[in-house]
């Protein structure tokens, strides 16, 4: 789009919106793109689209990364999702979200209030970014290194199976199955806050995992990055006033 932000800024500015997980989830992603623009005067809503359009391509890998665990798991993991999930619950919040979108969508594009030409400028600004990923210079090396983040994140995951002597000769498809559980789960809540190890235990049970064990081998993912992203979430948070003084 034409933004040339730092590396710095831009690594403090992930960092920082991870702790902001932390509190409130999906809150990062808007953090993030206000440090964007108040450090490196990048429009919020063109910084905000382009955030967008990282979670989308994603997105589109962590679906990929869906669909290989369960063509290995296909019988436990269908058995498992049919006896959690609430189907008539999911449809009715699905068909709840649709008209409440579509009213929004008229409302933004067929009045001409100060609030809906606002949000109609912000929503505009918005799509800018998402497409950013078509109009790109070097689209290929933004998606190959989006594959390569989460091999990166998966190799994260696996590491830990050697904390353990009771997880160490676990099947790749079965941390595969414990990985996509935890992702979702980081995702919907407060950076797993309290129920990512549960989580992990409960998945890993399906495959003769004990709860103990599954409990302590998720306590020693979720801590590892918690400790992580709260050192380098805080710090980008105090050297950002310091390293942009001069702005």
């Amino acid at each position: 789009m034409g933004y040339n932000p730092s590396l710095a800024n831009n690594a403090m500015a992930v960092f920082s919106g991870y702790i902001m997980n932390m509190f409130i989830p999906r809150s990062g992603e808007f953090s993030r793109a206000l440090v964007v623009n108040k450090y490196e005067d990048v429009p919020y809503d063109k910084a905000l689209g382009s955030i967008i359009a990282e979670r989308v391509a994603d997105l589109i890998v962590l679906g990929l990364i869906v669909a290989t665990a369960f063509f290995i798991q296909i019988d436990i993991l269908k058995e498992y999702l049919l006896e959690t999930v609430n189907t008539t619950l999911l449809l009715s919040l699905m068909a709840g979200a649709t008209v409440l979108g579509l009213t929004f969508l008229w409302f933004i594009y067929k009045t001409n209030t100060k609030i809906s030409l606002k949000i109609r400028g912000l929503v505009s600004g918005i799509m800018t970014g998402v497409l950013s990923i078509i109009k790109m210079d070097k689209k290929w090396a933004f998606i190959a290194h989006t594959i390569f983040i989460w091999i990166m994140y998966l190799s994260m995951f696996y590491i830990n199976i050697y904390a353990l002597p009771q997880t160490q000769n676990m099947e790749f498809g079965v941390v595969l199955s414990a990985f996509i559980i935890g992702s979702f789960t980081i995702a919907f809540t407060n950076g797993g806050f309290g129920s990512y190890p549960f989580a992990i235990a409960e998945i890993l049970s399906l495959f003769g995992v004990t709860l103990t064990v599954g409990t302590a081998f998720g306590w020693i993912i979720w801590i590892a990055q918690f400790v992580m992203l709260v050192f380098f979430g805080g710090l980008s948070l105090i050297l950002l006033p310091i390293y942009n003084k001069n702005k």
